[in-house]
């Protein structure tokens, strides 16, 4: 399997298509399999680079807690190691939230930015102790198969967890617990600091995410010229759930881009 050292740790990496340069960073507990579709749809007319993040899908876990920090590190020292001076970035979840650290820090590397279920801090989780008088959309329900069979539905990231980690589905504990540990404590973001992003941004979210959809409108409202896009019928697994219909809206965006450097 093609692994990359980057930061003193190797990682699994990916790439295909041909193109502008874009990348995809994955959520927490995540690994490139829940951007697939994404990056199948992109590589058709972009150069589409992914990596593993330590301790997600083929990438082994390291020593000590996760930071956002050290994702940054990391994220900076894979564009360094690919020779990639400036892309077009897709982040999803955690991956989102290192989107909007790597345009802040080296506004020079990010093209455009397309921030999925990002969040600012630990209180824009709708169960969050902040969130009790927010006004949020209720579930959708069990899926009408699932509740017919009486069984829970599938948790697909753990199954892919326990296929692809080299430190075997035993390490899985220690991986969410270290994650929890992360999503419970940072980011800390000053929605203020955001108006230094210069990059083409979109951020976009599910109307059930887990990330209340008003922190979402915060997001999008606290960078200049920022786009918004709230999916119907989508919890925080959006990018399993409306697979096609967030590949359209990337495109689209990446498009009218591409066409505005042309206008240029």
């Amino acid at each position: 399997m093609p692994h990359l050292r980057i930061a003193d740790v190797d990682v699994y990496e990916e790439v295909s298509g041909a193109g502008d340069p874009v990348l995809l960073l994955h959520g927490g507990f995540c690994s490139l399999e829940s951007l697939r579709a994404q990056g199948d749809a992109l590589a058709v007319d972009h150069r589409v680079h992914a990596f593993e993040r330590p301790g997600h899908g083929r990438s082994a876990d390291v020593e000590g807690d996760y930071s956002y920090e050290r994702g940054l590190v990391e994220t900076i020292a894979y564009l360094d190691a690919k020779g990639l001076d400036r892309v077009d970035v897709i982040g999803y979840s955690d991956g989102a939230i290192l989107g909007l650290l790597l345009a802040l820090a080296h506004p020079e590397r990010v093209r455009s930015l397309v921030a999925i279920s990002a969040n600012l801090d630990p209180s824009a989780f709708t169960h969050s102790a902040e969130a009790a008088e927010a006004v949020v959309l209720d579930p959708l329900g069990t899926p009408a198969h699932v509740a017919d069979a009486g069984e829970p539905e599938p948790d697909v990231e753990r199954m892919h967890y326990d296929r692809l980690s080299p430190d075997g589905p035993e390490h899985a504990e220690v991986v969410l617990a270290k994650l929890f540990r992360l999503w419970t404590s940072e980011p800390r973001i000053d929605p203020a600091d955001l108006a230094g992003i210069t990059a083409r941004t979109l951020v976009m979210s599910g109307d059930r995410d887990t990330i209340r959809p008003d922190h979402s409108l915060l997001i999008a409202a606290s960078i200049p010229g920022a786009q918004l896009a709230i999916l119907p019928g989508a919890t925080h697994g959006l990018v399993a759930e409306r697979p096609e219909l967030i590949a359209t809206i990337v495109r689209g965006f990446l498009d009218e881009g591409r066409t505005g450097r042309r206008a240029r």
